[in-house]
């Protein structure tokens, strides 16, 4: 239960830092400034939580994460479930939280939504989309689990290294879907903004639940394959 809770904890943080700060600075490309700030978010989350939360869990944070491990052997398949729902919970925490700040201290959402993801910068193809999602998280799992192994010599700096992937997947794919490579990420911003009368993003959430899916099982079979 203590691993829940970690995972519950750990992914709240990352939806009310990463997508809170896209909701104060925005996401347009053209606004450098905000863009990196929303990067560095994400990337910096993930490196705060995996020295907090890394030895309880191992602070995946993200269903695909938990997909990629348990292919690989890194965890128990009776614990996978439990991860994935601990997750979009933490992911639901940490949007309420927004919700609530932003709804009570009347700041504008630059994003429209929550920080929710979208097809716009790929003009609205579903395709490009996926395709994405997919090779951004083929990448960030893929650097997971090289920087996990147990073969890895990293010694401490493990988590800033998986910090600083998701940073740079971010610099890239923001423009193109906000980056999601996290299933939890999107799913609860989604949902929020739809309540809260934005229904937009819910058209094309699916995208963002099996892409980084696809990408994670990709990753975790070439690393097994690669690891032999």
């Amino acid at each position: 239960m203590k691993k829940y809770v970690a995972e519950c904890i750990g992914t709240a943080v990352l939806v009310l830092m990463g997508c809170g700060t896209a909701m104060l600075v925005g996401c347009d490309a053209s606004a450098g400034s905000g863009y990196l700030l929303t990067a560095l978010a994400f990337g910096l989350s993930i490196v705060a939580e995996a020295y907090c939360i890394g030895n309880i869990s191992g602070c995946h944070v993200n269903p695909a994460v938990t997909l990629a491990v348990c292919i690989t052997g890194g965890m128990e398949k009776k614990d996978v479930a439990g991860y994935m729902i601990s997750q979009v919970i933490g992911a639901f925490a940490g949007t309420g939280i927004l919700a609530a700040v932003f709804s009570l201290g009347g700041v504008a959402d630059m994003t429209g939504g929550f920080g929710a993801n979208g097809l716009t910068g790929v003009g609205g193809n579903v395709v490009a989309a996926l395709l994405v999602e997919i090779v951004l998280t083929f990448i960030f799992v893929l650097t997971i689990l090289g920087v996990t192994s147990k073969k890895a010599n990293h010694g401490s700096f493990g988590g800033l290294v998986i910090g600083l992937t998701l940073t740079f997947v971010h610099i890239f794919g923001i423009g193109l879907t906000g980056t999601s490579v996290n299933p939890a990420r999107s799913i609860a911003p989604a949902v929020v903004a739809a309540i809260m009368g934005n229904s937009e993003p819910l058209i094309a959430l699916w995208v963002f639940i099996v892409a980084p899916l696809v990408g994670a099982c990709l990753a975790a079979f070439t690393y097994k394959a690669l690891e032999r």
